[in-house]
């Protein structure tokens, strides 16, 4: 009886074990098909893959984020307009963080400073980020515009400002206005806003251009990264496309946020004009 029972036992077992290589049959070739599908989607960025690295080494160069270049590029192969900007952001968030590395390995991003303008990016963003999706695609698009109107009248930092030195006390209250720029570019528009803050920083709290540039990156960052999560949880941003742009764009960033200081202050002043 014993055997009969060891018997019934191992027939059991070799069903289970059957039940599980059937399970396992049907599965594989649907989680192949929907690898196969998310690589022949990313097809149309290989092209564009260039044009990330040099948002890469435009980040790491000048505190920005990238969204200037990303946004456009997302919109060109067919990501409808609410897409398109919360992918640029969540591309955004690999993209300065391998500049905020670089950076912070190089012991000159001063913490308290970094403390101020990094939590107000990171409300900022929070706010902003839910304003989105309740926006028409227009007016985003529209908005977006008005943002690069704003660089073009803000992108003239003065060379004997970035001469200067640090002063004795930045305005806090400043570094959160600032700060809050990067929570409105991102949360809202699709890219970092450095563009705007490193030029506010230099004329408005003479800080010198190089420390601006790196305060501006770990803003950017930061203010990404919060955004990225409400854009994750509500379905708008495309990981697969945000990953493949932000990773290229981070060896890039990281690369040349690593050679900041060997880049003369006069063009890093030609750079935001242009």
């Amino acid at each position: 009886m014993a055997e009969g029972v060891g018997t019934g036992g191992r027939s059991a077992q070799d069903g289970q074990a059957q039940a599980s290589g059937c399970d396992l049959s049907r599965r594989l070739p649907e989680a192949l098909e929907g690898v196969g599908s998310m690589l022949t989607s990313l097809l149309p960025l290989l092209p564009l893959l260039p044009l990330g690295l040099l948002a890469g080494l435009l980040s790491g160069l000048l505190g920005i984020g990238g969204g200037l270049i990303f946004s456009p590029l997302l919109l060109l192969v067919g990501l409808e307009p609410h897409q398109a900007l919360a992918t640029s952001t969540l591309a955004i968030v690999p993209t300065t963080a391998g500049g905020t590395w670089a950076h912070w390995r190089s012991r000159q991003l001063p913490l308290p400073l970094a403390l101020v303008i990094g939590a107000a990016a990171a409300f900022s963003g929070l706010l902003f980020s839910h304003r989105g999706s309740t926006l028409p695609p227009a007016l985003l698009l529209g908005l977006q515009a008005l943002m690069y109107l704003l660089l073009v009248l803000t992108m003239a930092p003065r060379p004997a400002a970035a001469a200067e030195e640090l002063p004795a006390a930045v305005s806090p209250l400043g570094l959160v206005l600032v700060g809050s720029v990067a929570g409105l570019a991102s949360g809202l528009l699709g890219v970092g806003g450095g563009l705007v803050m490193v030029p506010l920083m230099v004329r408005c709290l003479t800080v010198p251009i190089q420390r601006a540039i790196r305060l501006s990156t770990l803003a950017v960052l930061v203010s990404a990264s919060v955004s990225s999560c409400q854009f994750l949880a509500d379905g708008r941003a495309q990981w697969p496309v945000a990953l493949v742009l932000g990773v290229t764009a981070a060896l890039g960033a990281r690369w040349s946020a690593a050679r900041l200081d060997r880049v003369p202050e006069r063009w890093l002043v030609h750079l935001l004009r242009f």
